[in-house]
């Protein structure tokens, strides 16, 4: 018996030794009989370049404290290393490369690369860098042949930076896709130390060494990655009861779960047999009838495992939509379940302060908000936390936003009084006019911010390659509208430190703390109502509209993602007709794009009209004809496609969208100039003749130039028999020059 407890303990032994030291072992914590030596091999970054204490804020350090006592964890980090061997100054002809050879970590962290952006480098020899890399990797497994080798992509070198624009931000991401090359054949693990500070600009103040908290940040990467540790299962914001999924779509399911544990998706509606009498209704005399639990009926189920990062993904078939369902994700640990989900139309509404106008202050509210009772509606409202008010925010205000805390948690809800009140008026009207089309479940998420700029809406990444410039000092920037600068400036106005607070006004903001938390939830398409923050320059709107629209299309991978807006409405603001013109040129630059026209509900006083009905319709009947095949639903009012002279100085006009031409109060068509020189128009005599517009004016012989309500504020007439609105324009007469 002795010598059996002896054989069983020195296995046992072996077993505990042996464990930490296998090739890509997850090492669970545990009591160690022997240290797991982790070595972090790097450049100033790892070394903790400046950090008030290095020896204790470093990345390693902080590891150290979070693994305990079961693990040594060397820092190994030389500051100005490169990974190239013919760069300024290679890692491998460094100290510290010795000393890491030498210490024969059973995991090792490599982080190089940053200083190999530097134009002495990269430029001269990129071609070496996945070789130099590989033979780093392999020297490490010769001095220990079991080390678990993890390598990490680039921390964000950011738009501050002094060479950012003349090489160092492009030869970052191609050095990026260089370490993926180098994690797939050198079969190591691959972790991110890019996404995890890339939002956080403001933790990275000289544009490359990250602070105390930005090296929490990666510590706290490489401790999930060497434990497999990520928080258990865990979903995105998106998932609660109530929620809609998109039907008639493979429809992708994610979320996260610890390293390797299997994660099983499971759909169920409610059985038939629910409630009816067991052993068909026989019983004996006087027996009560005994009842059937509530039972389910299985709709789809898929199955995936936790990757080494921790992510898992299922993609079920395409649902048709349906009502009462119930999702079940689960572990082995941990099981969630969502009720009341539905399949059926999910649109995402955002922009700013007229998106997020809500029902309760239209000027239909009395009549409607009593009669919002519809299952078949749900909204996912996110709401800010502080509004852009012109106050001062307090310390913990400005703490939070510094932390993309900006929204308040929340969660799907079911249409009713007293949810609908509160929510956007536009997007109420559209979901309900789409609902009563469809006869099916609408989901409607809405996070609009009001007086939100375009650019603070546009992914990071596009700015940084496309327009790094509006970035920069984007408080005292003239690319940002001066309202914008003036208003985050007061409400930022107690921050210690105002070059690293960050505003929902800041470039990139709301994309980060409104769009990526979506996690790509599936939607139909977006509603978009936004403008009046970056009216004072209608082409460099131009740029950011477009970037914002192939960003979120990128970022829900539907290059075709439907994205329907709302032109500016009409108000005594220069210079909106400029604005308004742009926005009804880009129908035509983007595919899948469409406007609703809203300058007959405008205000001259007023930047919030309140007749939110029409507009909220109008964008459905865009996507009822679009989308969902209902060709007798006129999308648009008459739109203007050509203009050509027809007599002496007469110009006739035509346009989509034209049958039934007329005007809206029974009157001449109003607000048409025409000119033969720009800047020099008169008014001109309009008539309508059939589906056309004929226009005219009194010494202007040989027009070039068509205005059609070209005032901020304008009364303009033009409908078609749908009673839409004529887009305001400005059009060149075809032929002339």
């Amino acid at each position: 018996m002795k010598a059996i407890n002896k054989t069983y303990l020195a296995l046992t032994l072996a077993l505990l030794l042996a464990l930490p030291l296998a090739v890509n072992a997850r090492v669970p914590k545990r009591i160690y009989l022997e240290k797991t030596r982790v070595a972090c091999v790097g450049n100033s970054i790892t070394y903790g370049m400046t950090l008030a204490d290095p020896a204790t804020e470093s990345y390693p350090a902080q590891l150290q404290q979070m693994l305990g006592d079961g693990y040594e964890v060397g820092n190994f980090g030389k500051s100005g290393a490169t990974l190239l061997r013919h760069g300024h100054r290679p890692y491998i002809a460094q100290e510290e490369w010795a000393k890491a050879k030498a210490f024969k970590g059973d995991i090792a962290v490599i982080h190089l690369g940053v200083n190999d952006t530097d134009p002495r480098n990269w430029p001269y020899y990129r071609d070496e860098f996945v070789s130099d890399y590989l033979a780093l990797i392999d020297t490490l497994r010769q001095e220990n042949p079991k080390c678990r080798i993890i390598i990490a992509l680039l921390s964000p070198i950011t738009h501050n930076h002094p060479r950012f624009e003349s090489g160092t931000q492009q030869w970052q991401e191609e050095i990026q896709e260089a370490i993926k090359t180098v994690a797939r054949v050198g079969k190591a693990q691959l972790i991110d130390f890019h996404k995890p500070l890339y939002a956080y600009p403001q933790l990275i103040p000289d544009a490359v060494h990250p602070n105390k908290e930005g090296a929490t940040m990666l510590a706290r990467t490489v401790y999930s990655a060497i434990l497999g540790n990520y928080g258990g299962l865990q979903m995105p914001i998106t998932y609660s009861d109530n929620m809609v999924l998109q039907r008639n779509r493979m429809l992708t399911i994610h979320g996260t779960a610890n390293a390797g544990e299997k994660v099983t998706v499971n759909i169920t509606r409610p059985d038939a047999a629910k409630g009816k009498v067991q052993n068909g209704g026989k019983r004996k005399k006087g027996e009560q009838p005994r009842r059937v639990r509530a039972l389910k009926t299985e709709v789809q189920t898929a199955t995936a495992t936790a990757d080494d990062n921790g992510c898992w993904q299922v993609t079920l078939r395409p649902q048709r939509a349906e009502n009462n369902l119930t999702l079940t994700i689960s572990t082995d640990e941990k099981q969630l379940v969502y009720n009341n989900v539905a399949f059926g139309e999910v649109w995402l509404c955002s922009g700013q302060s007229n998106m997020e106008f809500m029902l309760h202050e239209a000027a239909t509210a009395k009549r409607d908000i009593p009669k919002a009772k519809n299952p078949n509606i749900r909204f996912f409202d996110m709401k800010a936390r502080w509004r852009t008010n012109p106050v001062e925010w307090d310390a913990a205000a400005l703490d939070s936003i510094n932390h993309l805390k900006y929204f308040a948690d929340t969660k799907w809800t079911v249409c009713s009084p007293e949810t609908a009140k509160d929510f956007s008026a536009i997007a109420y009207y559209f979901g309900s006019m789409l609902q009563d089309s469809l006869q099916c479940a609408v989901g409607l998420i809405c996070n609009a911010v009001g007086g939100s700029p375009t650019e603070a809406w546009v992914d990071r990444a596009d700015l940084d390659a496309q327009f790094p410039q509006i970035m920069r000092n984007w408080t005292n920037n003239d690319f940002v509208q001066p309202w914008v600068r003036e208003r985050a400036a007061l409400n930022m106005k107690k921050a210690a430190d105002m070059k690293l607070q960050r505003h929902p006004y800041d470039p990139c903001y709301l994309y980060e703390s409104a769009i990526e938390p979506l996690q790509q939830f599936p939607i139909k398409g977006v509603l978009w109502y936004q403008g009046e923050s970056n009216a004072q320059n209608f082409t460099t709107h131009e740029r950011l509209f477009k970037l914002l629209v192939e960003g979120w299309r990128r970022n829900w991978n539907d290059a075709e993602l439907p994205f329907y807006y709302v032109q500016l409405s009409s108000m005594d603001r220069l210079p909106w007709q400029w604005f308004r013109d742009s926005q009804r040129r880009l129908q035509s630059e983007l595919p899948n794009v469409a406007m609703a026209v809203s300058s007959d509900m405008g205000d001259s006083l007023n930047v919030h009209p309140t007749r939110k009905q029409p507009v909220g319709e109008r964008l459905a009947r865009i996507a009822l004809h679009n989308l969902y095949d209902f060709s007798n639903v006129v999308p648009s009012g008459p739109a203007v496609k050509e203009a050509s002279v027809v007599g002496d100085g007469i110009v006739r006009l035509t346009f989509d969208y034209a049958d039934g031409l007329s005007t809206s109060d029974g009157k001449h068509p109003l607000t048409f100039e025409i000119a033969e020189e720009e800047g020099l128009y008169k008014p001109a005599e309009a008539r309508i003749e059939g589906n056309t517009v004929v226009v005219m004016a009194e010494g202007v012989t040989h027009p070039r130039f068509v205005h059609y309500g070209w005032q901020p504020f304008t009364r303009a007439n033009l409908v078609n028999s749908a009673q839409l609105p004529a887009s305001t324009f400005r059009i060149e007469i075809r032929g002339c020059n």
